[in-house]
């Protein structure tokens, strides 16, 4: 049996990110018609109300992350990232930020909390990043933020072409993407070095690129999910949000 030539830490980068060129869900067709203006005002909604889960699990997800790390440093640079999302008051972080998004779309706030409009298929898709990271090598848990070093691209796209596109869409409805600009190549700087570091065997750099794989997954099924309820065919299962113009 051949054994396989460990990669050097540049090498290692090269290959995550050739993932994220092949993989990434700024590749969806779902989010190049959010782009480029052709959903309609019922279709944003229904993207942010399921999008909602996703930002709400991501502090959750952090403080499993935060608990296999080793060491106080570790730990104490890994918590910006609880607030971050969870902010630090009432009304500040990510999660408070998406839900004045989904309130600039027209979404009743408390309908948005409830969960009551979610798609099956996102809640599953969504509910398998948690275990992603509980359930791996820390190493693996650490790697599968690794998206994040393709997200100031579909940011920028989002954020450009939405302004551009949509009258009912306005900067300030769109505020949270802008802290993200700057939060997420700050994680991806410590998450790379990370594995880089850590990643010196074959088989922990083969786990690496599969978890990042894993969560690629993740992200493009919840466009799935979206397409499919929403654009093409447009069958919405029975409880899911249905948009005014549907």
């Amino acid at each position: 049996m051949t054994t396989r030539t460990v990669m050097s830490p540049d090498e290692l980068d090269a290959a995550l990110r050739a993932i994220g060129a092949a993989r990434y869900h700024n590749l969806h067709p779902f989010h190049q018609r959010m782009r480029d203006g052709k959903l309609t005002r019922g279709q944003v909604q229904a993207w942010a109300l399921n999008r909602y889960y996703y930002q709400r699990q991501i502090p959750i997800k952090d403080a499993h992350v935060l608990t296999r790390l080793p060491t106080p440093e570790l730990r104490r640079l890994w918590r910006s990232r609880l607030i971050d999302h969870d902010g630090d008051a009432e009304g500040t972080g990510g999660i408070a930020r998406w839900l004045k998004l989904t309130d600039g779309l027209g979404l009743d706030r408390a309908y948005v909390e409830s969960l009551t409009g979610l798609l099956p298929a996102t809640r599953f898709a969504v509910d398998a990043y948690i275990p992603l990271v509980r359930d791996r090598s820390p190493l693996e848990a650490v790697a599968s933020c690794l998206t994040e070093m393709f997200s100031p691209m579909i940011i920028s796209e989002r954020v450009s072409g939405m302004l551009q596109n949509y009258a009912f869409v306005t900067a300030d409805t769109l505020a949270y993407f802008t802290p993200r600009l700057t939060q997420a190549p700050r994680d991806v700087d410590f998450a790379l070095a990370y594995v880089k570091q850590h990643a010196t065997t074959r088989e922990q750099q083969d786990a690496v690129l599969d978890v990042l794989r894993c969560k690629c997954d993740i992200l493009w099924a919840q466009l799935d999910a979206l397409h499919f309820a929403y654009v093409e065919p447009g069958l919405i299962p029975p409880g899911a949000f249905v948009p005014e113009t549907a």
